[in-house]
């Protein structure tokens, strides 16, 4: 499959496949709902901030769920919550991604294994795409989940 770059010819006129057009508006505008459980939540805000910032990837915040395509957890998620996590990601419009950032989001963290109450991973709950490692992991390496996402969605033969 060939870029968009690629593709343009004289006058600047672009001819692709609408189904590529798609998937190259899916990836290079991702929304987001955040749910900052923890304290990857502070490294997540800062990959919002201004030495990162998240905005010229094309990742914006969104408040709603309806208005969101990708959900970042990031931190413990306790049984308590996981009916809101839940209730959350059914809200959220097709086609809807899942980002685990964290080593409390991707597997319990050091908290499952002592307390009653830590789910064993975010994706007991709903499933994940990607999976961002780390106790706290940085800004950069939400960053490449971010970006490992984006690579998925690339990888989409066809637009469903």
């Amino acid at each position: 499959m060939d870029t968009i770059s690629n593709k343009t010819g004289e006058g600047g006129v672009i001819m692709v496949a609408l189904e590529d057009l798609l998937n190259w508006a899916e990836r290079s505008s991702l929304w987001p709902i955040t749910f900052g459980l923890a304290c990857c939540a502070i490294e997540m805000m800062g990959a919002y901030a201004s030495h990162y910032d998240l905005d010229r990837l094309g990742v914006i915040p969104r408040n709603s769920p309806r208005q969101a395509d990708v959900m970042i957890v990031s931190g413990t998620v306790t049984f308590k919550m996981a009916d809101s996590i839940r209730r959350l990601y059914d809200q959220m419009p097709e086609p809807r991604y899942v980002i685990s950032m964290g080593s409390c989001a991707n597997c319990g963290g050091p908290y499952w294994q002592h307390g009653y109450h830590v789910v064993k991973g975010v994706d007991r709950i709903i499933p994940v795409d990607v999976y961002v490692p780390g106790c706290p992991p940085r800004p950069e390496a939400l960053i490449g989940g971010i970006l490992k996402l984006q690579e998925k969605i690339k990888a989409k033969l066809t637009y469903s």
